[in-house]
């Protein structure tokens, strides 16, 4: 029956939506569940507590602000009325426990953007903080210095106050080196041989400084000569030469002597020579080119100038070996020479540089405006050991020594 009946009351709420006849209404009133009556439920009353009473607010108490909230009743036992036998408390006498605690809301201050305005106040007020820390640390320098001058001017000596020293700017003067006074030849020598402490035999040089335009072509000084004494190298001659020219610069004791093979040795080699001096015959200078490149740098290139490209390869062989040198002036307008070493005697130096001075002389340009021998040519002559000091040497003993050789290579 109450499965026909719940049938009957969802068919009735689903399927029968519009007005029902009235026959079938009066038949299915009796099935419907809305048509049932309630049945009212009831539930006992909770005895209240006696200790609740005695511990009520009289009304009088109440705030009027405060609102009226409903009491529950406290099922907590009193301290004072529990025994040790007390049951403990159950989850249900828990929901009704009096004076809970109330969580008050509460409120924060709304965060706010910073907007353009507030941050130049903010930066003004960091530049008026530190401009104000400035000004302090200014005002306790100045306090400080006029501290230091009250006791720099309350000092005396013996009662009488000391005058205030103010120091005055002044320029420091750059101290040069003291130029040393052009000395004789002789003496310079002496000098130069003092000072070689080496331990090797070091060579005597001389540093001429020219009055002449090195980048004009016709105010090049360019030379050679043959040292009276030589100069005290072992020197390793090579000789370019074919057929009987080969055979004499054998026979006058040249180191190397070969033709097209020894261009191709030099060419094949990387730049290894085994030679000081070159010297060729007029028909191996075309040859050459091919080892310009490698000979030019270091000096060796054989020049018609110079002497060393001749058809007397005997008579060359024998100068280069007896101490003939080149001379050439280099961009700063100075020649370097080494004139002997320095175990030679005084006089084979002195007539030594007084070949050199003499060819020197002339190797003078012929456009050189001032006609005295020296004077706007050789500026000065520095006479020094290869790593001893230089002693400028004066132009009138260079002069004097450059007369004697030229008596008597003319004798």
């Amino acid at each position: 029956m109450a499965h026909l009946r719940l049938l009957l009351h969802h068919s009735r709420r689903h399927f029968l939506k519009p007005p029902l006849p009235s026959p079938l209404r009066q038949f299915l009133e009796p099935f419907s569940s809305s048509s049932s009556p309630i049945k009212p439920v009831s539930y006992p009353v909770k005895p209240k507590d006696p200790s609740e009473e005695d511990h009520q607010e009289p009304p009088e108490s109440i705030s009027p602000t405060r609102p009226l909230r409903r009491q529950r009743p406290d099922p907590r036992p009193q301290e004072s009325a529990m025994d040790p036998g007390s049951r403990p408390w159950t989850r249900e006498d828990a929901r009704f426990v009096k004076d809970a605690p109330v969580i008050s809301p509460v409120s924060y201050p709304s965060r706010v953007a910073p907007l353009p305005e507030d941050r130049v106040a903010e930066e003004k007020d960091v530049e008026e903080e530190e401009l104000r820390f400035r000004r302090g640390e200014e005002e306790q320098l100045r306090r400080e210095a006029r501290r230091i001058e009250s006791d720099g001017r309350g000092r005396s000596f013996f009662g009488i106050p000391e005058e205030e020293k103010v120091p005055y700017p002044t320029i420091i003067k750059v101290e040069k080196r003291p130029q040393k006074v052009a000395m004789d030849l002789v003496e310079a020598i002496r000098e130069v041989k003092a000072n070689a402490k080496r331990n090797f035999v070091e060579t005597v040089e001389a540093h001429v400084n020219l009055g002449v335009d090195p980048r004009r072509g016709d105010q090049m000084v360019r030379g050679a000569l043959t040292l009276p004494h030589g100069t005290g190298k072992t020197v390793r001659v090579a000789v370019f030469a074919e057929g009987a020219a080969a055979d004499e610069a054998r026979a006058a004791g040249a180191d190397v002597v070969g033709g097209d093979e020894l261009i191709e040795e030099i060419k094949l080699g990387g730049g290894k020579l085994n030679f000081d001096k070159c010297i060729a015959t007029p028909m191996f200078m075309p040859r050459l080119s091919k080892v310009a490149r490698i000979l030019g740098p270091r000096g060796l290139m054989p020049n018609p100038k110079l002497g060393s490209v001749t058809s007397d390869v005997s008579g060359a062989v024998k100068e280069a070996k007896c101490g003939r040198i080149d001379f050439k002036l280099d961009k700063t307008a100075i020649v370097h020479v080494g004139l002997g070493k320095v175990n030679f005697s005084e006089d084979n130096l002195r007539e030594n540089i007084g070949a050199f001075v003499h060819a020197l002389l002339l190797a003078k340009p012929v456009g050189l405006k001032k006609t005295s021998k020296y004077a706007g040519y050789v500026k000065n002559f520095t006479l020094s050991s290869t790593m001893g000091p230089g002693f400028p040497i004066s132009i009138q003993s260079l002069s004097v020594a450059a007369d004697h050789y030229n008596k008597v290579q003319v004798k």
